[in-house]
Parts: structure tokens; sequence; C-alpha cells
């Protein structure tokens, strides 16, 4: 077996008091297998999700299902089924392919650093974006994609970084911005006139996400506070002033 010096280094200076190489054996490759194990279980989902998305457009293209028509409809009493199926349909596998690999990685992310309420906020995105735009979007047409689901992932992704203040959280705000920061532009119809683009699916997905990242941000992973200890301080919380002994000793 081959040991990386640096990690056992790394090791001996985190715990002192079991710097040997059995017990850095055991707690370094559980460390390892606990983390892998965490990145399968951030992948599971989403990989399901996209699998399932292709499955169902690769179904309707061979089957002629037109499942389109079962988009959302705002407004009308038969489009109240596609809050619930419009972001499994697609119009095409381009825009298939073009939301798999976001919502691939928005939705890792989520499930491996806010692992703890990644379902209910995944849900929340789900439902909140297609009510509202069922309720706000253009009518004549149907609103199709998860676009509306990727947006309100990144934003949620984005601000709540910025919210909680975390290292970590932070870095992942720094990644989605530099890679999906051109999203912003979706939300404006006047870049895409005469396209058939849901910018209405885009604006509440991003205001979901934002919505939903100020309303959790005590739940899931926190800033770390540090604690350095009181031995110099008052009950009041304040700096004691240190005593000096006018006094010495008699000879």
């Amino acid at each position: 077996m081959i040991i990386n010096c640096q990690r056992y280094f790394y090791f001996a200076w985190r715990y002192p008091g079991d710097c040997n190489l059995t017990n850095f054996i055991g707690k370094y490759y559980t460390v390892a297998d606990e983390e892998k194990l965490r990145i399968y279980r951030s992948l599971r989902f989403p990989i399901i999700l996209v699998l399932l998305l292709w499955l169902i457009k690769g179904a309707d293209m061979l089957f002629d299902l037109e499942l389109n028509n079962y988009g959302l409809f705002p407004l009308q009493v038969k489009g109240l089924p596609g809050i619930f199926t419009s972001p499994f349909l697609h119009a095409d596998l381009a825009h298939l392919f073009a939301n798999s690999v976001p919502l691939l990685i928005l939705g890792s992310f989520l499930f491996y650093f806010y692992k703890d309420i990644a379902w209910m906020i995944l849900f929340l995105i789900y439902i909140i974006t297609g009510l509202w735009v069922w309720v706000y979007a253009r009518g004549g047409a149907a609103h199709i994609g998860a676009s509306g689901v990727i947006y309100g992932l990144a934003s949620f992704l984005f601000f709540s970084g910025f919210i909680r203040r975390e290292t970590g959280l932070l870095v992942i705000t720094m990644l989605v911005a530099f890679l999906y920061g051109g999203l912003i532009w979706g939300v404006f119809p006047q870049l895409f006139p005469n396209q058939p683009i849901s910018w209405e699916s885009h604006l509440m997905g991003l205001l979901s996400g934002f919505i939903l990242a100020v309303y959790y941000r005590k739940l899931g992973p926190q800033r770390k506070s540090w604690d350095w200890g009181a031995e110099d301080e008052d009950d009041d919380g304040s700096w004691a002033e240190p005593q000096v002994d006018d006094h010495p000793p008699e000879q």
C-alpha cells in the first residue's frame, strides 16, 4: 500500500494524539470511502432524472405520442397538469441536451452541499416555478422544458452562498457564476425576439431560487463559528484588566 506523505503529515498536524501509521490508515481511508459515497449519492438522482428525460423524449419520438400537448398552458384548466409535466417535456433533442448538462451539474451541487434540504429545495423549485408560470406567463402556447428548474437551482446555489457566508459555499457561488452567469440574459425577452423561448420560466425559476435561499438560510450548512475560549474574559464577556500585585512578599 502506498501512503500519501502529504496527507500523513496533515493527519499528524490535525490529530497529534493519534499520530501513528495504523490510525492514519484507518481514519484516512474511512474518510475517503465516506467521501466517495457522498459523491455517489449526490450524483445518483440527477443522473436518474436526466436519463428519465431522455427516455421520455425517446418514447415520444419513437411512438409519435405528441407529449408536448401536455405542456403548461397558462391560465387554462387544461394547462394545470403542465405544472407537473412540463419540466419533463422538450421540443427536440437539442433542447433536451441543452438542459441535461446543467441539470446534472447543478443538481449534483445541490445534493452534495445541501444534502439535508436538497429534496425539499428541488421539489419547491419545481412546484413554485410551474405554478407561477401558469399564473403569469403568456398564453396561447405550451411552455415546456426543465429550464425553469435549472434557473431555480442556479439561483439558489448562487444566492445561498452569499447569504450563508460559508467559504465552501462561496466557492460554489463563484463556480455557478462562472459556468452559468450567462443564464441571466435568458430572462430578457427583448434579446430573443420571435423565438419560442419561455423567458417567464427562466424568470420564475430565478425568483423562486432566490426566495428559497433567503427563506431556508438557517437550514443546511452554516458558517463555522470559532470558540477561542473565555479564560481571559469576565462574566459579561469583556476582557479583564491584568491584575498587578503592588505588595511584594515580605523577606
